[in-house]
């Protein structure tokens, strides 16, 4: 099968949409990035509400904090780490893949670090790994190296293709943002386990989009014969996603039968 989502669960435009919170998102979409645990650890409480608002089909991509990733740079992190596992213990069957996100500083001669960091983790979750360092892009030892310690250790490899948002024309801000947030790195499409994740940066305009989206129809397709796949759906304004969802949807459904029926949400176009 293949798990399709989107990078929140929530926005104020999706109210029109019968989307007023994770319980709604969670009838239309079978998993969900979890940007949220980046920036803080929610309260306890808070996640045992999600798990109340979800179903046991349902999965959480939750990202490690930045506490984690960026300031400790996987060093010395044991107590962070331990406080984050604790802390979303009550989703443990729920969590589609633990991922890191890590900066552009983070490094070839970090490798050690990432190698001990992964290899102290629990062994029952799945974990990928999103790089953006361009040494990990440029085909040479270095990312061979950092590729088979990948497949060593049955770790994914976050894709990031960016392509659509950083080939759109710059015509309002969410755009502009986008590009100045969004790395503009090569799209390695590399199965490196079993639940490769590939993350779909759009622009606003559907009709591109489209078109730099049918290379993955393939490669959807055949991963899904072998891994259970991850695709998740961005645009500049989050607000305009479920568009992105609809405009992707009949040529999806044609290459990946097991996602079955679509969304059953409104048609996007004319609430945006």
């Amino acid at each position: 099968m293949i798990y399709l989502g989107l990078p929140q669960w929530s926005h104020p435009r999706w109210v029109r949409l019968g989307i007023t919170g994770l319980a709604e998102y969670a009838r239309h979409f079978n998993c969900v990035e979890g940007n949220t645990t980046l920036y803080a650890l929610p309260k306890a409480d808070i996640v045992q509400r999600w798990r109340a608002q979800t179903h046991d089909e349902f999965r959480f991509c939750f990202k490690f904090p930045a506490t984690i990733s960026h300031t400790a740079s996987l060093r010395q992190c044991d107590d962070l780490t331990h406080e984050f596992f604790t802390r979303m213990d009550p989703l443990a069957d729920r969590i589609g893949q633990y991922w890191l996100q890590l900066p552009a500083t983070f490094g070839p001669r970090d490798m050690p670090a990432l190698w001990a960091f992964l290899d102290s983790l629990p062994t029952q979750f799945s974990y990928g790994v999103e790089v953006r360092h361009p040494e990990f892009f440029a085909k040479g030892e270095n990312e061979q190296a950092f590729n088979r310690g990948l497949l060593q250790r049955k770790v994914n490899r976050v894709i990031l293709d960016s392509r659509p948002v950083h080939s759109a024309v710059a015509h309002n801000q969410a755009i502009i943002d986008a590009q100045r947030k969004k790395p503009k790195v090569p799209v390695h499409a590399l199965v490196t386990a079993s639940h490769p994740m590939v993350r779909f940066i759009g622009s606003d305009n559907m009709v591109q989009n489209r078109q730099l989206f049918a290379v993955w129809l393939a490669k959807l397709a055949v991963w899904e014969q072998t891994t259970t796949p991850y695709l998740f759906l961005h645009t500049p304004d989050i607000a305009e996603a479920p568009v992105l969802v609809d405009t992707l949807w009949t040529d999806l459904q044609h290459a990946l039968p097991s996602l079955g029926n679509a969304p059953s949400i409104p048609q996007q176009s004319s609430l945006f």
